[in-house]
């Protein structure tokens, strides 16, 4: 009698199959589009670009509230694998305040985090995307598609 644990590898590795169709793989990480070894370098540089333009600014704007100490975490985006267009991009952000309570001496904390979406068009394509970006102004510059700016985005979130 042969054993029954490679057939029922078969059946788990076929129930596991999305029904739509799809592979498991329909969408990647921003930064391994084409490959990663293409994406990374590349992704990480526009990252580091917008991180820069946001601290320029912060104090001027979205660090001048309650959450005056804003850092900026991640940007991340979404690729189709097979095209390349952009499903949607986030940047999330922390801040937080504290109060000392006179009476007691506790430390009051609110901490927060914003997942702030990216205001892009249907159809962008990330190496479209990422020329964009790779502009002086990254915050600033309009989406491809849109007459919109990371800028805009951050303002409607944070």
């Amino acid at each position: 009698m042969k054993p029954m644990f490679p057939s029922a590898l078969l059946v788990l590795a076929v129930c596991s199959l999305p029904m739509d169709g799809r592979t498991a793989e329909t969408f990647i990480d921003a930064r391994t589009y084409p490959t990663q070894a293409a994406g990374w370098e590349r992704f990480r540089a526009v990252e580091a670009r917008l991180v820069r333009g946001f601290n320029d600014l912060c104090g001027d704007t979205f660090c001048e509230g309650e959450y005056h100490n804003l850092q900026a975490l991640r940007f991340r985006c979404s690729v189709e694998a097979a095209s390349g267009r952009v499903q949607e991009c986030v940047w999330t952000f922390t801040g937080s305040t504290a109060r000392v309570d006179t009476a007691t001496g506790r430390i009051a904390v609110d901490a927060r985090t914003w997942a702030c979406r990216a205001p892009l068009a249907t159809t962008t394509l990330l190496p479209v995307l990422l020329q964009a970006l790779e502009q002086d102004d990254a915050l600033h510059v309009a989406l491809p598609g849109t007459p919109d700016s990371i800028y805009d985005g951050l303002t409607a979130c944070l």
